[in-house]
């Protein structure tokens, strides 16, 4: 049998899909288990969260943290087996960045120049750079785990999407704590931090999920 002809019976083996999407649930709900207990250990909500909650700037930013995590996990239950890319849910996270870009453009638009530097740099850059890095670590290893029993076709590229994934769960937890609601503070910071945590993935799935 040819490796391509393997790797496409791989792809449609629906028992071996149904046992990875089952590890994969167990590895989202412990991974984000273990960062919701600590996020709410050692962080926990902002005080003013129930006036704020209504704001179009926390909406945004608390929507945009949940639609990329939705988004990579979608693509992680998919990417584990051989020859399968993130299908349709590529076309949400590549939908995200320009709504982003597009919620920039309007903060731009409706702030004073002179408060652009306020509202990029917050008040919680550095604590946004660590925190959600570190949420991100259980759930980044539990997924990571989950995958190398799959086959993925390119190891780092699922690693990277685990990591998004991971990172993803940390900035919803983050985002009910943040002060910070700006799109140019989420699109600077928030973006730095995710990053970090895909890089770390990418890094781990090269390394723990080659076949």
């Amino acid at each position: 049998m040819k490796t391509e002809d393997l790797i496409g019976v791989l792809a449609q083996d629906a028992p071996v899909a149904w046992r990875l999407s089952s590890r994969l649930a167990v590895a989202f709900s412990l991974g984000a288990l273990i960062a919701t207990t600590l996020f709410a250990l050692a962080v926990g909500v902002r005080p003013d969260l129930l006036a704020v909650g209504g704001s179009a700037r926390f909406l945004f930013k608390f929507s945009f943290a949940l639609a990329l995590l939705l988004g990579a996990a979608g693509a992680v239950t998919r990417i584990g087996r051989p020859g399968v890319g993130p299908g349709p849910w590529a076309f949400l996270l590549v939908a995200l960045p320009i709504a982003l870009a597009l919620a920039v453009m309007v903060e731009l638009f409706v702030t004073p120049e002179a408060l652009w530097g306020t509202r990029l740099v917050g008040r919680n850059a550095a604590f946004c750079l660590t925190v959600i890095p570190i949420l991100a670590l259980a759930p980044l290893a539990c997924l990571i785990i989950a995958l190398r029993d799959s086959a993925p076709s390119r190891p780092g590229f699922a690693g990277a999407v685990a990591g998004l994934a991971a990172g993803g769960i940390a900035a919803t937890l983050y985002a009910s704590h943040c002060p910070d609601d700006s799109p140019l503070f989420v699109a600077v910071w928030y973006s730095s931090a995710i990053a970090m945590v895909v890089a770390a993935g990418y890094l781990m799935g090269a390394r723990f999920l080659r076949w």
